[in-house]
C-alpha cells in the first residue's frame, strides 16, 4: 500500500491533481528521457507517460508561455522534461554516482522536485520551429550551463550577448509566473518552495 506522501506511477494519467501538458496549446512537449538524446544515450522512460505536471505547476508554465507570446510573438516554450518519477531519477543518479558529474542530480534518497511534478526542464523555440541556441545543449553538465558563471563566460567569449539574450527571456517568462531557476542548468525551474513540496506533496514512483 502505497504512503499518502507517495503516488504510484500509473496513477497520474486521470488524477485530479497532475495535468497532460498536451493539453496546454501554446506549448511544444518532447521529453529528452523519452528519446536517446540524453545523457544516457537511451530511451529512459520507456512506454511511462510523463508529460505532466502537477495542476499549480502547469498552470503557472501556462502562464508564462501566454507572457512570452504577448511580448515575443512567435516564440514558444519547448518542454524537455516534467515529471520524472522516483524509479527514474534513480537509475539517472546511478549512472553519475561515484562521478563529479552527480552534482547535476538530486540524491533520490532526498528526492528530485522533478519527481513530485514541481519542476520542469524547458527552452525556447523560435517563430520557425527551430530550437534556440543557449549556448549548450540540454543536459550538457559544464560550467557553460550554469546561469552563476554567465557574466564571466561572455567575457571570455565562451557564451555571446544572443545566448544571453535568449536565456533572459526564458528565464523573465518563467520567474514572472512564479518560477526559480538554479545556479547549475539554465533550462532547469522549480514552482514552488522545495523544501515544502518534500515535505507535503506525494512523491510520485
Amino acid at each position: 500500500m502505497p504512503s499518502p506522501l507517495t503516488l504510484p506511477c500509473a496513477d497520474v494519467p486521470g488524477h485530479p491533481d497532475f495535468q497532460a501538458l498536451a493539453a496546454l496549446p501554446d506549448i511544444a512537449v518532447e521529453l529528452r528521457y523519452a528519446t536517446a538524446d540524453n545523457f544516457v544515450g537511451t530511451n529512459v522512460y520507456g512506454t511511462l507517460d510523463l508529460a505532466y505536471l502537477r495542476r499549480e505547476a502547469a498552470q503557472a508554465l501556462d502562464n508564462a508561455a501566454t507572457w512570452l507570446a504577448g511580448r515575443r510573438p512567435g516564440y514558444r516554450l519547448l518542454v524537455l522534461d516534467a515529471l520524472r518519477p522516483q524509479q527514474v531519477q534513480e537509475r539517472l543518479y546511478a549512472q553519475l554516482a561515484g562521478t563529479p558529474l552527480v552534482r547535476y542530480l538530486a540524491n533520490p534518497q532526498i528526492g528530485s522536485i522533478h519527481s513530485f511534478g514541481m519542476a520542469v526542464d524547458v527552452t525556447l523555440l523560435d517563430p520557425q520551429g527551430r530550437e534556440v541556441d543557449m549556448g549548450t545543449g540540454f543536459d550538457a553538465m559544464e560550467p557553460g550551463s550554469h546561469p552563476e558563471y554567465e557574466v564571466e563566460h561572455l567575457a571570455q567569449g565562451w557564451l555571446n550577448a544572443q545566448h544571453l539574450v535568449e536565456r533572459g527571456w526564458l528565464r523573465a517568462a518563467m520567474r514572472q509566473a512564479g518560477f526559480h531557476g538554479i545556479s547549475t542548468e539554465w533550462w532547469h525551474f522549480d514552482f514552488g518552495d522545495r523544501a515544502q513540496v518534500r515535505a507535503t506533496l506525494p512523491r510520485v514512483l
